[in-house]
């Protein structure tokens, strides 16, 4: 125990982007839909509205804040 050294932790402020570009490129990718899915939105929000969690319980492997964003950043008045 006596040999033992002190350890150090190194924290690294990695400022080159790098990580949340990544982060995008990723978000980005999930955010494309397909023609079926744009389809089923619409006709979805025409009957329910902002109802998001609803319309996504009918798209498998979406969730509510990515069809809301989907639909804000597509339909903006």
């Amino acid at each position: 125990m006596g040999d033992s050294k002190p350890t150090t932790t190194i924290i690294s402020n990695d400022t080159t982007g790098e990580t949340n570009k990544e982060d995008q490129k990723i978000e980005d990718e999930k955010m494309e839909f397909s023609e079926d899915e744009e389809l089923l939105i619409a006709r979805m929000f025409k009957l329910v509205g902002e109802r998001w969690s609803l319309i996504a319980g009918r798209i498998p492997g979406r969730t509510a804040e990515e069809i809301e964003k989907y639909w804000t950043e597509r339909y903006k008045s």
